[in-house]
């Protein structure tokens, strides 16, 4: 049984930082491809952050240079670095996991960022 839990959200002021981390289960980790996605009331949910299986990471035009990806294969875990939280990044945080024939989503962590 695959299963992705999330961790790491909360209430934090304008400027702080969050880490967030993803613990996978159940799938040959390394090979997938993973993501944070954020979707935030009435909006769609998006990327926010990839790495590959290679380790190469990819970041949506809001986050670059705040946010920072990251993935430990020996652990299943990955990992997302918030800095400069804004109040636009709130949202609930999703990690997602892509490979051959598989999609699999977590269950979704709140950050909220108000003063």
């Amino acid at each position: 049984q695959v299963q992705l839990v999330e961790s790491g959200g909360g209430l934090v002021q304008p400027g702080g930082s969050l880490r967030l981390s993803c613990a996978a289960s159940g799938i040959n980790f390394r090979i997938y491809t993973v993501s944070w996605y954020r979707q935030s009331p009435g909006k769609r949910r998006d990327v926010v952050a990839v790495v590959t299986s290679g380790g190469t990471t990819r970041y949506a035009a809001p986050v670059k240079g705040r946010f920072t990806i990251s993935r430990n294969n020996a652990e299943k875990k990955v990992y997302l670095q918030m800095n400069s939280l804004k109040p636009e990044d709130t949202a609930v945080y999703y990690c997602n996991v892509v490979g051959p024939g598989d999609d699999y989503w977590g269950q979704g962590t709140q950050v909220t960022v108000s003063s």
